[in-house]
């Protein structure tokens, strides 16, 4: 399996997005997570299209986009246009997600599915063939700087086991709480990608933190 750092410029620094993202570009971090938040699916706000437009010109790494918003089919193309490589939406939030992800393989943008923490790890097996990743999120959506939820391991090693028959090269996310302490035990249950925010901006310098994460 391989090891990838995604940082999520949530934690960045607002004010000097463009370093930050900069920064991304110089490390060893093979993506850039964008966390898109509408207010409605999840309490609190976000990011757009013209933030992900500015982030696009700043890096050549690959934009891994998690949408947590109500009628994610509504808005995919428009975030893949906008240039997002991989586009992540939530189960919970789409009516047909089967249209979902059509309409991200039409856009040209490798698909993503997700749940929330409470949503067992058998609904993703019917998508498992027809999309890229499945995200597991190890925190309640929403809001940076919260601590995994130990439970989210066994998760992990059930949804590596549910694709190992029906998609081997599916990539496994996971997102929130990821720690030096505890990144080792994630990537060892079967993850490929770590998304990882206070740890990396919250460092004192975040191109070691991406390093150490990576090399754990």
């Amino acid at each position: 399996m391989r090891r990838i750092i995604a940082p999520s410029i949530l934690s960045a620094d607002f004010g000097h997005l463009d370093r930050a993202v900069r920064m991304l570009d110089r490390s060893s971090a093979e993506w850039v997570h964008v966390d898109v938040m509408d207010g409605v699916f999840v309490p609190n706000i976000s990011f757009g299209f013209p933030v992900l437009k500015a982030v696009r010109k700043a890096t050549r790494k690959l934009l891994d986009v998690h949408l947590m918003i109500v009628e994610p089919e509504r808005y995919v193309q428009r975030f893949a246009q906008a240039g997002a490589d991989m586009v992540t939406f939530h189960l919970e939030a789409c009516a047909d997600p089967a249209r979902c992800i059509a309409l991200i393989r039409a856009s040209g943008a490798r698909v993503g599915i997700t749940i929330k923490p409470a949503t067992p790890v058998e609904t993703v097996r019917k998508w498992l063939q027809i999309v890229d990743m499945v995200l597991i999120m190890s925190v309640e959506p929403g809001f940076g700087g919260q601590r995994f939820i130990p439970e989210s391991l066994d998760k992990i090693r059930a949804l590596r086991r549910m694709a190992a028959d029906s998609n081997p090269a599916l990539l496994v996310e996971v997102d929130g709480g990821i720690t030096l302490q505890n990144a080792r035990e994630i990537f060892d249950a079967g993850a490929d990608v770590l998304v990882a925010g206070s740890t990396v901006f919250g460092a004192e310098d975040p191109e070691t933190a991406i390093y150490d994460l990576l090399h754990i």
